[in-house]
């Protein structure tokens, strides 16, 4: 074959190719699509992922599938995702225990900085402070100074080691001058339930996962994690902050696609969430459960989920955190 023939036999490969992958994004999703929530159900990410899910079924005519594969802090629903096919018909919602990975474990079965596409931002989120009602404190102040009386005395429930509770809670340890036990669970239910029962007496929890205990008066919300503004769903919840200067959380849970995944589908996905979340109804269903919108674009988004991968090295290291096997 001649080298000017074979050029143009490499071109129509190519626009051929183009069209096919531009000709699957037009149809999709021609099927259902199956979302990997990598955390028990009925916690905040599944939580609000299946209301999103719901909406995007209305929109789409397919079914949203939302799939629970918990376990090892997340990684194992993440490494499902990263290692599927990258058509958009497998997807990842998840906290930021994704871009904490890298800060937590020596090893991963993935590259969270290069298998993933972040697509859009859910939600943005707070922790919301709780005690047991047995516990006799009704602020963080009090809590400060029960447990400087009582050193070691005090246990505090999180969602697993190096996730999000568990590293809020040991900032506050460090700048209070506290020390209290870590009794570690696999997810929001069974850390709730713990707080219920009296298995521990304080844990930052979601919003989602305790408010309804918080208003039936089961459970005692003492702070949140907002920095200068109280949150809708607490209301009458003072910040952290006001208790221990400069104290803030913020999280968020988003959906990722597996590296490779088609431009065109990428596009539509950020397209068609970015507009079922921008629905009343389910901007409202979000806010009662103390979600609160997001407030960045696809972009923002993606740059926040990267210079996160690096930013939690250091809060690792800050919190004598050892990396995970």
């Amino acid at each position: 074959m001649k080298p000017l023939s074979r050029l143009a036999g490499l071109a129509g490969i190519l626009v051929c190719s183009l069209f096919t992958v531009h000709a699957a994004a037009q149809g999709y999703p021609a099927k259902p699509v199956r979302v990997v929530v990598p955390f028990p159900a009925g916690g905040a990410v599944d939580t609000i992922t299946r209301a999103v899910g719901q909406k995007l079924t209305e929109l789409w005519k397919q079914p949203i599938v939302v799939e629970n594969r918990a376990g090892a802090g997340g990684n194992i629903g993440a490494d499902m995702v990263a290692k599927a096919a990258p058509d958009g018909y497998t997807l990842l919602s998840i906290s930021n225990a994704l871009a904490l990975s890298s800060a937590l474990y020596k090893k991963l079965p993935y590259d969270a900085a290069k298998d993933f596409i972040p697509l859009v931002q859910f939600s943005s989120s707070y922790l919301v402070f709780t005690v047991n009602p047995k516990v006799p404190v009704s602020s963080v102040k009090e809590l400060i100074a029960l447990a400087r009386a009582k050193p070691g005395g005090i246990t505090y429930g999180s969602t697993g080691i190096g996730a999000a509770p568990h590293l809020v809670t040991e900032q506050l340890k460090g700048r209070a001058g506290i020390d209290l036990l870590h009794v570690p669970y696999k997810g929001d239910v069974p850390v709730a339930a713990a707080l219920l029962a009296g298995e521990v007496d304080v844990a930052f929890m979601t919003p989602a996962s305790v408010l309804s205990q918080v208003r039936s008066g089961k459970l005692r919300a003492i702070g949140v994690t907002k920095l200068n503004t109280r949150a809708a769903a607490f209301e009458n919840v003072r910040p952290v902050a006001e208790s221990v200067p400069g104290f803030e959380y913020s999280g968020y849970v988003g959906l990722y696609a597996p590296a490779g995944t088609p431009r065109d589908i990428v596009a539509q996905i950020q397209r068609d969430a970015a507009r079922v979340l921008a629905m009343p109804d389910l901007k409202e269903r979000m806010a009662a459960s103390g979600f609160e919108p997001p407030n960045t674009t696809p972009d923002q988004f993606g740059a926040r989920y990267q210079k996160d991968i690096v930013n939690f090295v250091q809060i690792v290291r800050q919190a004598r955190i050892p990396q995970q096997e």
